[in-house]
């Protein structure tokens, strides 16, 4: 009886993953949640009518114009398809401050306010929805995760402060000095933290990648552009509540300048990228490597790094460095046949990666990334776990060639790199990739 052959690991995966019974995940409840929550707020507040209308009509300018503001930059233009960065760096300065001004808001000019927590949710979703209508019009899924990502927030920081302060309690409790100012620190932090939870869980559910380095870098953002969205929420609102709607404009249109002046940063940022890839082409253009070969190191070694708990600066020496790993082959007189360098013998290999880290650090890019390129050819124990990243993903893709289209392709290719483990390949990297493979790879076709 001849032996059937065993499916590729990802064509496992997909069968398990049709058997097995259908469970809501994580972003699903919390898009469940934010629903819920936009739902109640309007249903509150067209039952009651609107407190303050035109407070809450500013406000609701000020969130859409910020959300505006954050749609109209293309997100990696020009960048190679690679896995997406975590975006939760907050991108909408504008539209985030003003939500939590509105949140927090307990007077205008001397006067109290009276919106309450369903009113914040109910202004908010507007201002939100209004702003994310272009990106959800091009079909662009992650726009309603920021949504209920910003819904949520603004609903916790308005639930902790808005019955407290209108109830007459707080004031009561802490009055208007050191303490107010410390209980609003106290709840500035709180906000900020939820909204770090809250980021990390809808990229985890859109992406798939391991939950806690996508925290530990929402964490690292805080001290950044988090702290300054935080202080100047606060700062707005401490400002309405005594020279009235006239101090939005006046707190507002620098952060509005500020988020244009980031947009110029990330374009110029999404060109270097664009440079980056167009160099790791030069290989492919001279017949070096295969069409789209560095390409698909970077996106699968970026999946690979992301399932092994890397950070995000760690993702940019990664990516960069897989694009450009074989740009040493230039200074061969003849190319090896397919790319496929790992054939090579060990001293060759060597010298082609030291002289790959030679060009690139005639590029400009980090230390980092020519230091990943010059060790890719070391023995394992003797690399940063970066190059053993980058030399696993490359010596799978061309062992996955070898199978010339054969569905086991990638099974062959994975048994060859277990095989490996002994001095080549990392056990860890091998079983990360595999995992990455078992959920389907990466997606997206690799240019050329």
């Amino acid at each position: 009886m001849t032996a059937r052959p065993r499916p590729a690991p990802a064509q496992r995966a997909g069968r398990r993953a049709a058997r097995s019974p259908v469970r809501p995940t994580v972003g699903a409840l919390l898009r469940a949640a934010a629903g819920t929550a936009a739902a109640a707020g309007f249903g509150w507040t067209l039952w009651h009518g609107i407190a303050e209308p035109g407070t809450a009509l500013a406000f609701g300018v000020l969130v859409a114009v910020g959300e505006l503001a954050r749609w109209g930059a293309r997100p990696d233009a020009g960048a190679p398809p690679v896995l997406e960065e975590p975006r939760g760096r907050e991108p909408a300065p504008l539209a985030a401050a003003a939500a939590l001004a509105y949140a927090l808001l307990g007077e205008s000019a001397g006067l109290p306010t009276t919106h309450g927590v369903a009113q914040t949710v109910a202004v908010v979703v507007a201002g939100a929805l209004v702003g994310a209508v272009p990106q959800v019009a091009r079909g662009h899924g992650a726009a309603l995760d920021h949504v209920a990502r910003r819904v949520l927030t603004a609903g916790f920081a308005a639930l902790c402060f808005q019955p407290l302060y209108n109830s007459g309690e707080l004031l009561r409790a802490v009055g208007r000095g050191h303490w107010y100012a410390l209980f609003l620190l106290l709840l500035l932090v709180l906000t900020a933290l939820c909204d770090a939870v809250l980021a990390a869980l809808l990229l985890r559910a859109r992406t798939g990648h391991p939950y806690a380095p996508l925290l530990r870098d929402e964490l690292r953002a805080l001290p950044g552009i988090g702290s300054a969205v935080c202080a100047t929420g606060a700062v707005i609102a401490l400002a309405v509540a005594v020279a009235g709607l006239w101090a939005l404009p006046v707190f507002c249109v620098p952060l509005l300048l500020t988020q244009l002046s980031f947009r110029r940063y990330a374009a110029v940022r999404d060109t270097y990228r664009q440079t980056i890839g167009s160099l790791a082409r030069a290989t492919e253009i001279a017949g070096y490597t295969p069409p789209g070969h560095a390409h698909r190191v970077a996106a699968l070694g970026r999946a690979v790094g992301r399932e092994m708990g890397l950070s995000g600066p760690e993702l940019t020496v990664l990516e960069y460095a897989a694009l450009m790993h074989d740009i040493g082959q230039l200074s061969l007189v003849d190319p090896v046949p397919e790319g496929a360098t790992a054939r090579l013998p060990e001293a060759e290999q060597r010298r082609i990666a030291l002289l790959g880290g030679a060009v690139v650090r005639q590029t400009g890019a980090p230390a980092a990334v020519a230091v990943v390129v010059e060790r890719q050819a070391d023995p394992y124990r003797e690399q940063p776990l970066t190059a053993r990243i980058v030399r696993t993903v490359n010596a799978y893709d061309e062992l996955s060639r070898e199978g010339g289209g054969n569905p086991d392709g990638a099974l062959y290719a994975l048994e060859r790199l277990r095989f490996g483990t002994a001095r080549d390949h990392h056990p860890n990297v091998v079983e990360s990739l595999a995992r990455v493979l078992a959920r389907g790879g990466v997606t997206g076709s690799a240019p050329g």
